[in-house]
């Protein structure tokens, strides 16, 4: 009988308050029979306390310290017995020394969040008025894991087949044309999926919902009068922690729920979930930043410090979190696996994963510990592991991050060889074809699903912006336009910002369709950044991160007012799944391995079967034979594409196909919606089975049928 069981009886009394030796795994508030068990680490404290709140009360009902006997090796654990879970807020001090040049800021006057904590209350309403005198304002709670998932789990979609859709959560519904109930949540996402599936998403990748505190480094625009906040949210209080102002139920408490609700209702619907995740830095900062949670825990074992104590700054933002620490590295493999198991996550992309790579002095590992587990870790296994290869302290391991089989990357060459191939650089045509062919130059070993194709991310321009300014208009961010990219390889098509040219205006709804055929065409995995398929402006603004209002927010009236965007992206993408040719899991072998007559891809010019490759190019075709589809597995059409992005038409030479078949068209940006493509399946045949003429700057896809 489990009332028999010693261990579910209290052995001490504090203030009323009855408690006994606890577990010391797992970490973090774990409900236990009659109790809650708590168990937290710290390498140099020399006391802890735990501090118990009721619900949003200023001061807390009791604090017990744990008895010495109660502390394990540096694990303090104790069950604290009849406790109102639903109710319950909690926290610690921890004593210690405070010496930063050794490391140790203790300070036990700070009531500290558990870094375990499964739930954060404070912030859970988006932009409500903090209480900026409260003595606990991020508070740890306990989450009730009774969620019914039904025959829920993680899709496993072959990573070849993704088309990825980078949002934010609050972005994607906010504006008021969205005309949806509870806007800017993750239950008015819900709402949306109809959309998604249209567009033909199968997964989308959510900047970062881990708690965080919008209000970190408000103030005012000096060009607009608009409070500036902590919008895209990359700077985390607590990794388990979903962000309770992104649910329409967060002030009561329910954001887990409503979290599950909305990815069991997405995987529904065939699209798996992506969270964007920030392992490389926290909300604390440096030196003058707030003591949260790590830092007063153990500031020595959580951030990687220099010899005199102070952070490294590999991240950009004040501190760089000691991941290759053992005990930090469980606590990453913890987390994720919780996202996984419990929120049933498909995979994760780690923002600035480079410093998942640095040892704790900084310097690059060969073999990295984290990335090495986190590879083969029995539970993450089936989860897909993106990685941005680079950090802002200079080390960029594009097409070189450890990658154990199992990571992709951004590719940023991707994006820089697409971007300048598009403006009409010279030199170009050789880079293209190595990232149309996903990027064997940097993957030979990994293949094409090691690569995220990706022409722009919420870091930077939007799709619309890319060909609409040269240079950057950030003097909203209050920063006298200094902050965010120089280099962002962009042309305005002869006019900076909006114009009434159509002419103009034309070219630059072109050049938004030529990038999203190539993206669409390319090897490897795409992924489209939020709102470019209907072209969301952000006004030249290439840093958006502090700007909540509609710099970043879907316009979904653009669906009217770019309804030939919205259209071309939308049959482009149906195109890329509905044809297996263009998502091979493995490179291309140049040659005909199944009898076809074909190798499985080639290349042109405007001579069929010559490809002009010299610096002053600005155009060439290939063509992928679709009996070598998926490995000669497969059978698919032929396509053919040319691209041109001289200022003059050329003609294109086709190459010649079996008697059996002929020539249609599917796609010419060059002409004006809605004859600039084809619904699948309903190409339409070429008088002209000899010759295209592909107009100046213009994508042509062709099928071969």
């Amino acid at each position: 009988m489990i009332d028999n069981r010693i261990d579910y009886y209290p052995t001490h009394e504090h203030e009323g308050i009855k408690f006994r030796r606890g577990h010391t795994l797992p970490f973090g508030a774990t409900m236990v029979a009659n109790g809650v068990n708590f168990s937290v680490y710290s390498s140099s404290a020399t006391s802890c306390t735990l501090v118990l709140f009721d619900r949003g009360a200023d001061q807390p009902f009791a604090e017990i310290p744990f008895p010495d006997e109660f502390r394990i090796g540096n694990v303090y654990s104790m069950i604290v017995f009849e406790l109102d879970y639903e109710r319950l807020e909690y926290g610690y001090r921890m004593d210690g020394p405070f010496n930063p040049a050794a490391g140790h800021r203790f300070n036990s006057s700070v009531i500290l969040s558990d870094p375990y904590a499964k739930v954060i209350s404070g912030r859970d309403t988006w932009l409500a008025k903090p209480n900026w005198d409260n003595v606990y304002p991020y508070r740890s709670r306990l989450a009730f894991e009774d969620f019914d998932w039904e025959h829920d789990h993680p899709l496993e979609t072959p990573v070849e087949d993704l088309v990825i859709y980078e949002m934010h959560v609050r972005g994607f519904t906010q504006h008021p044309s969205s005309k949806v109930k509870n806007p800017g949540t993750f239950s008015a996402i819900r709402a949306k999926i109809p959309y998604l599936k249209e567009l033909g998403i199968n997964c989308i990748e959510l900047l970062p919902i881990y708690e965080f505190d919008e209000w970190e480094n408000s103030r005012q625009s000096p060009t607009t009068g608009e409070t500036l906040v902590n919008y895209w949210g990359y700077s985390t209080v607590n990794f388990f922690s979903p962000k309770a102002g992104y649910a329409a139920t967060g002030k009561f408490g329910m954001q887990v729920d409503e979290l599950k609700t909305l990815i069991k209702e997405l995987h529904k619907n065939g699209i798996e979930v992506m969270l964007d995740v920030v392992f490389n830095h926290t909300a604390e900062g440096d030196h003058r930043g707030p003591t949260i949670s790590f830092r007063g825990i153990d500031n020595k074992t959580y951030y990687m410090l220099t010899p005199e104590g102070y952070y490294f700054n590999f991240s950009g933002t004040g501190n760089t979190l000691n991941c290759n620490n053992p005990v930090v590295r469980n606590m990453v493999l913890d987390c994720l696996r919780y996202w996984a198991s419990e929120y049933h996550i498909d995979g994760f992309r780690f923002d600035l994963a480079a410093i998942l790579g640095r040892a704790q002095d900084g310097s690059p590992l060969s073999n990295p510990p984290l990335l090495e587990s986190l590879a083969y870790d029995p539970i993450l296994a089936k989860c897909k592991l993106v990685a941005e290869a680079w950090d802002a302290g200079g080390l960029y391991q594009v097409g070189s991050f450890p990658a154990y089989g199992r990571w992709a990357e951004w590719n940023g060459k991707y994006r820089d060889n697409v971007r300048k191939f598009l403006k009409s650089d010279p030199g170009e045509v050789g880079g293209m074809i190595q990232r149309i062919m996903g990027s064997p130059d940097l993957y030979h070993q990994r293949g094409p699903t090691a690569s995220i194709n990706f022409i722009t991310c919420h870091d930077g321009f939007s799709l619309y912006d890319l060909f609409a300014y040269n240079e950057k208009h950030n003097e909203a961010n209050g920063e006298n336009n200094n902050d965010g990219a120089n280099d962002n390889n962009s042309w305005n098509c002869g006019w900076e910002g909006e114009t009434d040219d159509p002419k103009i205006n034309f070219l630059r709804h072109k050049q938004i369709k030529n990038a999203l055929a190539i993206l669409m065409v390319s090897q490897g995995i795409p992924m489209v950044l939020m709102g470019d398929e209907v072209g969301r402006t952000q006004k030249g603004n290439n840093n958006t991160y502090c700007q909540d209002n509609e710099l970043n927010w879907f316009d979904w009236s653009q669906l009217d007012t770019n309804a030939d965007l919205y259209n071309f992206a939308r049959n482009m993408i149906n195109f890329r799944r509905q044809h297996p040719v263009l998502r091979s899991p493995t490179h291309f072998q140049y040659w005909d391995s199944v009898g076809s007559g074909y190798p499985d891809i080639s290349f042109h010019g405007t001579k069929a079967w010559n490809c002009d490759r010299s610096p002053s190019s600005r155009s060439f075709a290939f063509l992928l034979c679709g009996d070598h589809a998926k490995q000669g597995i497969v059978k698919d059409s032929m396509v053919y594409v040319a691209m041109n992005m001289y200022w003059n038409g050329l003609h294109f030479e086709l190459p010649a196909l079996p008697p059996e078949k002929k020539w249609y068209l599917f796609a010419n940006t060059d002409m004006p919606s809605p004859a600039d493509i084809c619904e699948n399946g309903k190409e339409s045949l070429l008088d002209n089975q000899h010759e295209f003429l592909v107009g100046a700057r213009s994508v042509v896809v062709l099928i071969g049928k």
